[in-house]
């Protein structure tokens, strides 16, 4: 199968507008979504600052969100969408609900990696005269730091599809290129290299994520 010219010409510009959207989602995804974590795990039952009512509500507010189909969520928000960034369609325009709805996966993939760590380590910083601050930034994280690293690889690769499926409603990027210029239009070849490229990218995404995480792994 040929490819056909006007395919290399909209793949630059497709390409660009995803890796716009993933890394800017990224950064706000794990900027909000770290903390939300943290919260999660120290407001357990038994842990540094256990409080079972708190973390049951911010539980089911989590799970809620989550249970939402990303196609709906990206159309239940658009008002909200509009009010932050003036418009409800387009690349920027998208990463105000990906953010949103990738932050609860990086808080609940926080929480796993945080509760990783053996409490033993955390009794006996405790026992020193640590600050609960203390314990979280130099003894929690330090601690969970490849899992950490790990959940925002799965969160990065999560935001990539997330961002394919933008491209329904007006998103931009190559999942916008796809489905107007190649499902709509019948164009295998654009179908194809666009979902290739995807691939490409997740897995960079994932080789990358992987050899940090082993890099940081101390045990």
């Amino acid at each position: 199968m040929t490819i056909r010219a006007d395919v290399w010409l909209m793949l630059p510009p497709a390409l660009w507008e995803t890796l716009y959207m993933v890394g800017v989602s990224s950064f706000f995804t794990t900027l909000l979504g770290v903390p939300l974590g943290i919260a999660l795990t120290v407001t357990r039952p038994g842990h540094i600052l256990g409080n079972a009512v708190g973390n049951r509500v911010l539980g089911l507010v989590i799970n809620a969100v989550r249970s939402l189909p990303f196609a709906i969520f990206i159309v239940a928000i658009i008002p909200f969408t509009r009010l932050l960034v003036g418009k409800s369609i387009g690349p920027t325009a998208v990463i105000v609900p990906l953010t949103l709805a990738a932050m609860v996966l990086m808080a609940r993939q926080t929480e796993s990696a945080l509760l990783e760590v053996p409490y033993g380590v955390i009794e006996a910083a405790q026992s020193a005269g640590g600050s609960t601050g203390q314990l979280i930034w130099h003894v929690l994280l330090p601690e969970a730091l490849p899992g950490l690293v790990q959940a925002v690889t799965i969160t990065v690769i999560t935001l990539t599809g997330y961002s394919a499926m933008a491209g329904a409603v007006g998103g931009g990027g190559l999942g916008d290129l796809g489905i107007r210029y190649g499902y709509q239009r019948y164009r295998l070849d654009v179908m194809l290299i666009t979902s290739f490229l995807l691939i490409v990218l997740v897995q960079i995404i994932q080789s990358s994520g992987d050899w940090l995480a082993r890099r940081l792994n101390r045990r």
